[in-house]
């Protein structure tokens, strides 16, 4: 039942978009506050046993409530009701509430049907980054721990190195990707993304105004850094060894960093569990495993995002938890 936490930061964003006034910082506080305390203060989740089977239909619930209060969201700061203050910081919680429903969208994109696909691409498309779902399908998880994936933070690099790296990186390697498969047609999913994506901004701009699109735009940027700064999180200084020129050993849960805290893992479906993630890509939210063995984050994600902000604490910490990993191999 601990999955159903996925639902708290939507419900954040509504309570805070509703109350206003000092209620607009209820995202912010969640997720920088109340979730890395109770990842704390609660034992970790180290069982193994697999979730019931009517969880897989948790996502799909998921979506229309993330729709609804990120659109109530935007529909309050466009009215001109808020102050900017107001305006600013519920802008912050659309983004982390976003940010939230990536994670879900991420869940969907590895399902194989055609919906869940749609489905990935629509939440996805509420952070303006849909060729996410071909890049971190078909680029990351192959090229994962490699200095080919732009998305893996190598060791020493700073976030604010990183970041550029990876923003660039996915979107020229989501294009390489599609004009391999489909060319630049209307075949290309790339193509079809951004017609949708330019429909979305058009219809945004005509009902909720300018003010209404910035503040969409705004809160997309809040989300698509937090997902990169997860990525950088998640397999900072790890690598893959080189087998031959060009290839490496297989992905194993040693190259990806695990973290059971309780609280996280309810509300982002497991993502921390990201070692099993990566060496089993199929495996459902509900049947990732905790391995004892892979390098262990310190904290739950919350806190480790908020210490990535910093690098001279970031390398303080990380940099003596990567050596211990490297001497245990």
């Amino acid at each position: 039942m601990s999955f159903l936490l996925v639902f708290v930061p939507p419900l954040a964003l509504a309570l805070g978009t509703t109350l206003a006034g000092w209620a607009v910082v209820l995202p912010v506080v969640v997720i920088f506050g109340a979730i890395p305390l109770l990842d704390q203060l609660l034992a970790k989740d180290e069982d193994n046993t697999p979730g019931p089977a009517w969880l897989r239909w948790l996502p799909h619930a998921y979506i229309p409530v993330h729709l609804l209060t990120l659109g109530w969201a935007l529909v309050r700061i466009a009215s001109g009701e808020l102050g900017p203050v107001e305006a600013g910081v519920l802008t912050l919680g659309a983004g982390l509430a976003t940010a939230a429903a990536i994670n879900v969208a991420h869940e969907l994109m590895h399902r194989p049907g055609r919906v869940e696909q749609a489905l990935a691409a629509v939440l996805m498309s509420t952070a303006t980054y849909t060729h996410f779902c071909v890049e971190h399908v078909q680029g990351h998880h192959k090229n994962v721990a490699t200095p080919r994936d732009p998305a893996t933070a190598r060791a020493g690099e700073a976030l604010y190195a990183f970041l550029p790296r990876t923003l660039m990186g996915g979107l020229r390697s989501a294009w390489d990707i599609e004009v391999a498969r489909s060319g630049t047609g209307w075949r290309n999913r790339l193509v079809r993304y951004a017609f949708a994506q330019g429909l979305l901004v058009a219809a945004l701009l005509v009902t909720l105004g300018p003010v209404g699109l910035a503040a969409f735009l705004g809160q997309s940027l809040v989300a698509v850094l937090m997902l990169e700064t997860i990525n950088y999180v998640e397999h900072y200084g790890l690598a893959r060894a080189e087998t031959a020129p060009g290839r490496f050993e297989r992905v194993a849960p040693r190259h990806s960093w695990n973290s059971s805290h309780r609280v996280s893992n309810g509300v982002l479906l497991n993502l921390a569990r990201h070692s099993d993630h990566h060496a089993f890509a199929a495996r459902a939210f509900r049947e990732l495993r905790h391995h004892e063995d892979a390098p262990q984050l310190p904290a739950g994600y919350s806190a480790m995002l908020l210490l990535a902000l910093v690098p001279p604490l970031w390398f303080a910490v990380m940099d003596r938890q990567l050596a211990t990993q490297r001497q245990a191999a």
